[in-house]
């Protein structure tokens, strides 16, 4: 076993990987300028939290055999330098995990939207199926202890994501995966801070297509036109597989997998879960499970966490956290929540944090994407702006570019928590949606009548 030390330990996904190398035998060390929770508690328990936070050329020696890089760390970091210098192996973690699954039956998930929720629902059947399987996925899932597996399972299961690899490979992480089943869940732009045009963000679906060996099985959202035209130009020696909503029925507001008469009940909801039902289904029929066993597992799923997680319900209320941060995201999410609970009035809490999102260029794309909402508050944290080094975006130019008939900006935490303590109470269901944590505010302490 090797000592492996990754440069920005604390992400999400590299803190994971962290816990999942160690567990593995290995001697892993770190560093990060920030660590927060739960990946603070997580690599302290395993003993693997740094010393101190911050970037030091004195932990890399001799005696690391290889670093991973994550996205976090920018060029001209000073341990990376040191690295260089000591011409000791460097990889991007998404270039670590094609090497660490090579050989294995490689299940990729990529697209703009619930890749996550599709690649939870993959593992969740595989698990009740007692197949044995490695995996990789953006978001923590009841019932697996990390977000990172590394054994000698014949499968893998990758999340696969469009953002670049590390500030030495400025190339998506999918293309370092070599899918033997390639599922794309639709197409629609983002990380417009790497991807300036609409174009240019295809483009690199496009190269992942070209890019599978032939015979390649692709399970694609056939409904999608921008997808449906990629696949046709780059996907000709490919097995594709077009895919909509899983066959389904409804009572009660409960959507229902059906399946040669056996009906399953399940507890997430929306068009977009079913649609990334019907791809889990046909990726794991490709596994060697059936498809009805695949139909009646997904009756167990409870969903991904902060995909539409619910974090208090009553009869007079109900509050979700949801990632969606994209306008794509968004539109589905909430329409979903509108579809769940028809006769209830809705509040949307939108934190814009990504790039993207608080790119002036970019927010016309949240045009109507807030709809379904009876209230919309749109909110970004002037920390976050800080630490991207971007400028504010002009609430009243926000406001007109979401096109919502009831809206508000809010810029300050203390104004957003002011704000839902008049409108908190006046709505049967709250939904806080996007990628930050709302200038630290405690959602899941939220109740109807006071948020103290």
């Amino acid at each position: 076993m090797g000592h492996i030390h990754l440069i920005a330990i604390g992400g999400s996904v590299m803190h994971n990987l962290a816990l999942a190398l160690h567990q593995a035998g290995h001697t892993v060390s770190g560093s990060d300028d920030q660590i927060f929770e739960p990946a603070r508690t997580r690599l302290e328990a395993a003993g693997l939290l740094p010393k101190a936070e911050g970037w030091d050329p004195e932990r890399i020696h001799s005696g690391i055999d290889f670093v991973i890089l994550g996205m976090h760390a920018k060029a001209g970091n000073a341990e990376l330098a040191r690295t260089m210098e000591c011409r000791i192996p460097v990889y991007s973690f998404p270039e670590f995990i094609s090497k660490a699954y090579a050989g294995k039956q490689q299940v990729v998930v990529a697209g703009s939207h619930g890749k996550t929720t599709t690649t939870s629902m993959i593992m969740h059947i595989l698990r009740v199926a007692n197949k044995s399987f490695d995996y990789l996925v953006g978001a923590q899932l009841e019932g697996f202890s990390t977000m990172v597996r590394l054994s000698d399972a014949p499968i893998a299961v990758i999340e696969g994501d469009e953002y670049l690899s590390s500030c030495l490979d400025p190339r998506p992480k999918f293309v370092h995966y070599l899918p033997d089943i390639l599922i794309i869940t639709g197409i629609a732009w983002d990380h417009f801070n790497v991807f300036p045009t609409q174009e240019s963000y295809e483009s690199a679906f496009a190269d992942l297509i070209r890019g599978c060996k032939p015979g390649t099985s692709l399970i694609y959202a056939c409904d999608d036109p921008v997808l449906t035209r990629l696949v046709r130009e780059n996907g000709s020696e490919l097995e594709c597989i077009g895919y909509g909503p899983a066959e389904h029925g409804d009572v009660g507001g409960v959507p229902q997998l059906v399946y040669q008469g056996t009906i399953t009940p399940l507890k997430v909801f929306g068009r977009h879960n079913l649609e990334n039902a019907q791809a889990a289904i046909l990726a794991c029929e490709q596994l060697g499970v059936c498809r009805g066993d695949a139909c009646r597992s997904l009756g167990s799923f409870h969903g991904a966490a902060k995909r539409l997680e619910c974090l208090y319900s009553s009869e007079a209320q109900t509050v979700y956290r949801d990632f969606a941060h994209a306008p794509s995201k968004l539109k589905a999410s909430l329409e979903a929540l509108r579809a769940r609970h028809v006769d209830k009035k809705m509040l949307a809490v939108v934190e814009l944090h990504s790039y993207s999102s608080l790119n002036e260029q970019f927010i016309p794309n949240y045009a109507k994407t807030s709809d379904a909402a009876d209230r919309l508050i749109v909110y970004y944290d002037s920390k976050a702006l800080d630490i991207k080094g971007m400028k504010a975006p002009d609430p009243e130019f926000t406001k007109a570019a979401f096109d919502h008939p009831n809206s508000m900006v809010c810029r300050d935490s203390v104004e957003l928590r002011s704000l839902l303590k008049i409108e908190f109470g006046r709505y049967g269901v709250v939904v806080f949606a996007g990628s930050g944590n709302f200038g630290g505010l405690h959602l899941n302490e939220f109740q109807p009548v006071s948020l103290e």
